[in-house]
């Protein structure tokens, strides 16, 4: 072993000696990386982690065997990327993906398979390009859902069926996209009931962002309850956990959780990060220029920690209800969130995957 400041070091260079959560300062501490946050949170949730084929391989796939016990495909399952063209799937990104799961035994949260961004364009359009008809969009749907669902069922075991279909404009109810336009409300019930008939043993979520919202967490409480009451096999609410160091307050993340597990639904947080600066981040695609530059300043640090120890307070105090948490992506080294054009910091691994202070906050706790 060696000695890097207060910081022991073994042979294979795993850190081994934690920061106290209390002090913040460097100490011994029975807690180490090699105890994974899936390990630290047995009997409480699953972890998990939103990965891209190319974290499947070197050091980016040791901090996931290590940490986590589920995997979310980032962008490998989406509607655009499996199925570009009408008679055509890609299969190669999400296969490998699902090789993996099983290999370390881990379990496969299948992402998206209805949702109005990344959906290929030819699904709305004829060989015309006029607009096609509800029957044909809703038949169109249902073989996409159908041959995506049945080729991972003994993979998947919990999909996020609909995503974000709820406006974000408190005036409207649902999203104004090509599917609400052509089929209606009816597309959502339609998306459950076609993921259902393919696997009846998965679990279906509806998925969203901005769930601590008032407004808005109103009215995926109306939709989700209102296919309840339906008989619509709905079994949960994915709250995306898109979140920052000001939001959401804690009393707004506890409403929501209780407010959906109130209707007999699993809650789980399936895209959690904590950007270092301050707003409501949103679910939305970002498609700008990634920025490399910006610092982490110990000021975002200390706002980071302070967010992502009270949300794992909150996480635990409901575990009755919560099932799951995901990261979206493994370590700051990359994050979908500096596509915003500066360059951010929301998660728990640092630029060289290392645990950050906020991890030993996230696993400080009585077990």
């Amino acid at each position: 072993m060696k000695r890097l400041g207060n910081i022991l070091i073994g042979f294979s260079g795993m850190l081994l000696f934690g920061y106290c959560s209390n002090s913040g300062k460097i100490s011994r501490s029975t807690l180490s990386t090699t105890k994974g946050l899936k390990d630290h949170y047995k009997g409480y949730f699953t972890m998990g982690v939103a990965v891209a084929p190319r974290s499947l391989h070197g050091e980016d796939s040791a901090v996931i065997v290590n940490h986590f016990n589920s995997l979310t495909a980032e962008n490998a399952m989406k509607m655009e990327p499996i199925h570009p063209k009408e008679n055509e799937y890609y299969w190669k990104d999400a296969d490998s993906i699902a090789a993996f799961a099983k290999k370390h035994g881990m379990k496969l949260r299948g992402h998206t398979l209805c949702w109005h961004a990344q959906a290929p364009s030819w699904m709305f359009k004829n060989e015309k390009g006029d607009t096609v008809s509800k029957a044909v969009l809703l038949q169109r749907l249902k073989e996409h859902i159908t041959t995506v669902v049945n080729r991972y069922k003994n993979y998947v075991y919990a999909w996020d069926v609909v995503n974000e279909a709820i406006d974000d404009n408190n005036s409207n109810y649902l999203r104004n996209t090509a599917w609400y336009r052509i089929c209606g409300e009816e597309f959502i019930a339609k998306a459950f009931e076609y993921a259902h008939a393919a696997d009846p043993k998965a679990i279906l979520f509806y998925n969203d962002y901005n769930t601590e919202m008032p407004g808005k967490r109103d009215r995926i409480y109306r939709l989700v309850k209102s296919l309840k009451d339906a008989g619509v096999p709905i079994h949960g609410v994915g709250l995306q956990g898109h979140w920052s160091v000001n939001n959401p307050p804690k009393e707004e993340l506890e409403k929501s959780i209780q407010m959906f597990s109130s209707l007999g639904l699993q809650v789980q947080v399936t895209e959690l990060d904590v950007s270092v600066y301050g707003g409501r981040q949103g679910g939305q695609l970002i498609q700008g220029q990634r920025d490399t530059t910006a610092t982490f300043t110990p000021e975002m640090e200390q706002l980071q920690r302070d967010k992502y120890k009270m949300v794992f307070d909150v996480f635990r105090q409901h575990k009755d209800k919560i099932t799951g948490v995901t990261f979206w992506n493994v370590s700051d080294r990359y994050s979908w969130l500096d596509g915003r054009g500066r360059k951010n910091y929301p998660l728990l691994f640092d630029m060289n995957r290392q645990p950050k202070k906020a991890y030993w906050d996230v696993v400080s706790f009585n077990q």
